[in-house]
């Protein structure tokens, strides 16, 4: 493939990634004034922002095999062209219930075009220094986007509307249509392997959306009674699916892949990683900021800036470099390590001054995280077959969306608990850690040439 060619296919991929990852964050400072526009109740005010989760969690695994059954480019531009239009729906609306129904849809859209965002970038760039170098971009968008989100959120919300916080999607979703319309034209999608099996969608479908629900409601979103149920729904929906997964000649998640323990174990330490980039650390720095530090919304979203620029710099810049002269591994140990530290750092300034207390500790967490990431995403999905990628990406992102739920769920108990936000540092710190110790359980360069696996550190 042209070089030109994979770097539209790179901008595609990271533009729409950036779109989904900033819809995830992006209404959060917005919330108080949709409340009061929409005259709607804290418990349909909730909705809006959980609405989108579970669309988005609940349908990954499914919409990331859609990619591999009908081709990445048709699913990535029928993906992308819904999500951008529910966001203009939800924007214009006004009915709470019209927006946390836009919310969904846009959730359930995000399922697919996530997925093939990452598999865009595996298929168009062979193994090696271009790949890596094209997820490293990727991964710095996702990680980047909690932040962007917050930064974009409390400026549009102060200075024009909370409607303009979706109605952003328009334009930016319009621009990425156009590339991906280009790219299709250039490279037509070949033809698609296999086929979903329906009965396996709902049930995977189902169940993740139910366990997602029951974390979010663990979260502090709803009454253990309703968790409760859910969490029991999911867990019948999962039992169900498991059997019905082995007697189908068309499975969700190839044996392959869950054969291979390099990508077994690191999509465990993708969710121990999630469990503090995904949502906790933007959610507990985001209340800190406004509770205790006393900032406004505009303040608070400029005060992630030190943390987005760190994770975005390490990320994009020096941890490519680094992983041609270091085993992933070692740098995935390292980040975790550092990562660990900044937050641990956190845990013991609450109420002090925003050098002390954000600014320093973000820097430690932010150059943790850049080291990473990159790593982990490339180490989980090379050597996967091109007719299964959208499977692995599926895989990848299933674990960032559950470890990044689960972390919430038990920060926010911790915080509860003892009564302070430190706590919820300290139990991120001890997730991030302990990849630290996981990253040398996973195979290394000596042993996946014993074992005929692809070597690539």
């Amino acid at each position: 493939m042209a070089t030109t060619s994979r770097t539209l296919a790179l901008w595609v991929a990271c533009v729409a990634q950036l779109l989904v990852v900033l819809d995830i964050s992006v209404v959060n400072v917005a919330l108080p004034s949709i409340q009061a526009d929409l005259a709607m109740g804290p418990t349909q005010t909730t909705w809006v922002a959980l609405a989108y989760g579970l669309g988005f969690a609940g349908a990954l695994l499914v919409g990331a095999r859609l990619a591999d059954v009908l081709g990445t480019g048709r699913v990535l531009s029928w993906g992308l062209g819904a999500f951008t239009l529910a966001g203009t729906v939800g924007g214009l609306a006004t009915d709470g219930s019209v927006l946390v129904g836009a919310r969904a849809v846009q959730g359930l859209c995000a399922a697919v075009v996530s997925p093939a965002t990452f598999t865009l970038l595996t298929t168009t760039n062979p193994e090696g220094p271009a790949r890596t170098r094209a997820v490293a971009a990727w991964t710095a968008v996702s990680l980047a986007g909690g932040g962007v989100g917050n930064i974009l959120s409390g400026a549009l919300t102060e200075l024009v509307s909370w409607r303009a916080v979706l109605l952003v999607n328009l334009p930016i979703g319009l621009a990425v249509l156009a590339g991906a319309a280009v790219l299709r034209r250039r490279f037509p999608d070949a033809p698609g392997h296999g086929r979903l099996d329906l009965v396996g969608a709902v049930l995977a479908t189902g169940g993740f959306t139910c366990a997602t629900y029951a974390l979010s409601a663990a979260g502090g979103h709803a009454s253990a009674a309703w968790a409760g149920a859910a969490a029991l729904a999911g867990v019948v929906l999962f039992v169900l699916l498991a059997a019905q997964q082995r007697r189908t000649a068309h499975r969700l998640v190839p044996r392959g892949l869950l054969r291979n323990r390099l990508v077994v174990r690191g999509n465990v330490a993708t969710a121990l990683t999630a469990a503090c980039f995904q949502v906790g650390l933007w959610y507990f720095l985001t209340y800190r900021m406004q509770g205790p530090m006393g900032f406004s919304p505009m303040r608070a979203g400029l005060g992630f800036l030190p943390l987005t620029s760190a994770l975005l710099v390490v990320n994009t810049w020096i941890t490519p470099r680094l992983m041609a002269r270091v085993p992933s591994r070692t740098l995935v140990a390292l980040g975790a390590v550092a990562a660990a530290a900044g937050l641990v750092w956190q845990a013991f300034t609450v109420g002090d001054a925003y050098v002390l207390a954000v600014l320093g500790p973000s820097l430690v967490v932010g150059v943790g995280g850049g080291l990473l990431t990159t790593p982990l995403a490339t180490m989980v999905t090379t050597g996967v077959p091109a007719e299964d990628a959208g499977a692995a990406s599926g895989l990848m992102n299933t674990a960032k969306q559950f470890g990044g739920a689960l972390g919430l769920a038990a920060a926010t108990a911790a915080t509860a608990l003892a009564g302070t936000d430190g706590a919820a540092f300290l139990l991120m710190g001890a997730l991030v850690g302990t990849v630290a110790l996981l990253a040398f359980r996973l195979p290394s360069p000596r042993e996946r040439r014993a074992s005929g696996a692809p070597v690539y550190d």
